[in-house]
């Protein structure tokens, strides 16, 4: 995929949050100066077990300072019919995630959360995913800087150069 272009990106990723899958609330403010990959995911994918790449890369870079975030996605073929607690279960259970992982959204249509609708405005409707496990790169900035499409597995060599570039320019 192509590098987004940074000076034509205003959403600031940090102002953004979303219902956490286990109750609460998960504002993206509390990792800011943090890179965090966003990928929207559905359990009944054949993309599903990206979970385990998933969780080896946060747990491979998470002391450097990445942020996995998992946003549980019904909005392509209807992939992800469980409840959150049925979500909930199976990435714990059969995947061992730890990242954080939001409750169910839309991310198209009429009912699209906040941050994808933002994206839509100023980049366009080619930023939004054709499928589930699309993977967002948001720099330390909370700026969008690269994604990659589903059949990118996150242990791709160029996804993980970008999150490796990413966390070096990451300081406390």
């Amino acid at each position: 995929m192509k590098a987004v272009q940074r000076e034509v990106l205003f959403v600031n990723l940090y102002e953004y949050s979303f219902a956490a899958l286990e109750g609460g609330s998960l504002s993206l403010e509390r990792y800011r100066n943090q890179p965090i990959m966003i990928v929207n995911t559905a359990s009944e994918c054949g993309f599903t077990p990206q979970y385990a790449s998933l969780q080896r890369m946060y747990l491979d870079y998470r002391q450097s300072g990445l942020v996995v975030l998992g946003i549980p996605c019904n909005d392509f073929g209807e992939q992800e019919p469980g409840t959150e607690e049925e979500i909930s279960r199976l990435v714990r259970e059969e995947y061992g995630v730890t990242f954080p992982m939001t409750a169910k959204y839309s991310i198209i249509g009429p009912r699209t959360h906040p941050l994808f609708r933002d994206m839509v405005e100023q980049l366009g409707p080619d930023i939004l995913p054709r499928w589930n496990f699309h993977k967002y790169l948001f720099n330390r900035r909370g700026q969008l800087v690269e994604h990659w499409p589903s059949a990118t597995q996150p242990d791709d060599p160029g996804l993980l150069h970008e999150v490796a570039r990413n966390l070096q320019s990451w300081s406390l």
